[in-house]
Formats: structure tokens, C-alpha cells, sequence
């Protein structure tokens, strides 16, 4: 029997279509999909780590709220890019994009992924994947050229790496699935912890 056919309901509290690809690699299917829509902007003085598992913890709080009854189990994920002690935004214009690029050129940074998944009892579980990238420095032209596929929109530091940014990657370390977005061994974990592969045998 598949791993997806033994485990229980599953709702993805995102509306990523990486999130869900990479949820299939593990063999996962979700039942159900929800979009929480919660205020992603950091705290004052917060810190990366303490912005994504914030993040994650509340998009899975409230896509229990939307998943509807029985309950499932929910998983929910936030990624940052972060330099130092710096939340870098998920760019919602060219100019932030740009600016962000600029920060990375030639430089190394982390992505921070949390990950929590609420199971039907309300117990849960969090994680979170800390990855090491580093770019090559960018030519005016590479930026510009990147702006202009429109990858950037949404996306953490204001790039896509499964897209043309890969090509900038000069040295990763850690989780590449965790860069895109949904760190599986974390995931995989969080599941594992809540007893989500026995639930529907």
C-alpha cells in the first residue's frame, strides 16, 4: 500500500503549486487546499527564525478554521530569506526585487523555512529548515533580466531558485526542497511525529 493511501486527510494551508509538487514526492496528495490570508509582515526588532515559525504556526492555525470537519491534519509552511539579522521581504514590486538582488550579488545569505503541521486532536508539531545559499555578483543586466520575467513576484528575497535564479547559485547548503518552499525531511517529520502515516489504516 502507498504511503498516500495509508495516510489520513491531509489540508495544505497553501495555495503553492511547488508546495504541492513537492508534497507528492513523498507520496502526499491533499485532500483538501486552503489559503490562509494572515498578515505576514515581521515584528518589530524579530528575528528570521522567529518570523517563519511564527508565520507557519499561524497560516496552520488558521487553516484549521477553513479546513472544515472531520478535522485533518493540517500543514502549513513560511519561507524567508534572511543576511544577518535581516528579514529580507517577499517582493511585491521590481523595485523590491531589484533591491533585494543587489543585497544577494556575490554574497551568501540563509532561507529559513518553518514548517507546522495541527493534527485532528490539535496536537502539533513544528520544524524548521535553515539553508546556506550564496550568489554569484550579478551584472546590472542579469538583474534587469531577471526582473523581467516576473519571477520575483512573491517570492521570498525576491527570488524563485527552481527558476532562472538557480543559475546564480554558486554554493548551497542544506535543503534544496526547504529553498523552494516545503523542507520534505521536516515535513516528512512533522508527520511522522503526529502518527499521520498509521491515521488511515
Amino acid at each position: 500500500m502507498s504511503a498516500a493511501r495509508a495516510a489520513g486527510r491531509l489540508c495544505l494551508a497553501s495555495a503553492s503549486p511547488r508546495r504541492r509538487d513537492l508534497l507528492a514526492q513523498i507520496g502526499v496528495t491533499p485532500d483538501a487546499i486552503v489559503s490562509p490570508d494572515i498578515d505576514e509582515t515581521p515584528l518589530r526588532d524579530e528575528m528570521p527564525r522567529a518570523v517563519a515559525l511564527r508565520l507557519a504556526v499561524g497560516k496552520a492555525e488558521a487553516g484549521v478554521g477553513l479546513a472544515g470537519e472531520p478535522r485533518p491534519f493540517v500543514l502549513a509552511a513560511d519561507t524567508v530569506v534572511a543576511m544577518g539579522r535581516r528579514t529580507l521581504p517577499k517582493a511585491e514590486t521590481a523595485e523590491e526585487a531589484a533591491h533585494s538582488l543587489e543585497r544577494l550579488s556575490g554574497r551568501a545569505h540563509q532561507v529559513l523555512t518553518g514548517v507546522c503541521v495541527i493534527g485532528p486532536t490539535g496536537r502539533r508539531a513544528v520544524r524548521l529548515s535553515l539553508s546556506r545559499v550564496v550568489f554569484k555578483r550579478l551584472t546590472p543586466t542579469e538583474i534587469a533580466d531577471y526582473l523581467a520575467s516576473s519571477e520575483w513576484l512573491g517570492k521570498a528575497g525576491g527570488y524563485a531558485i527552481q527558476g532562472l535564479a538557480g543559475g546564480y547559485v554558486t554554493h548551497l547548503a542544506g535543503s534544496y526542497s526547504g529553498i523552494v518552499g516545503l523542507p520534505l525531511y521536516e515535513v516528512r517529520s512533522c508527520l511522522d511525529g503526529l502518527g499521520f502515516w498509521e491515521a488511515g489504516r
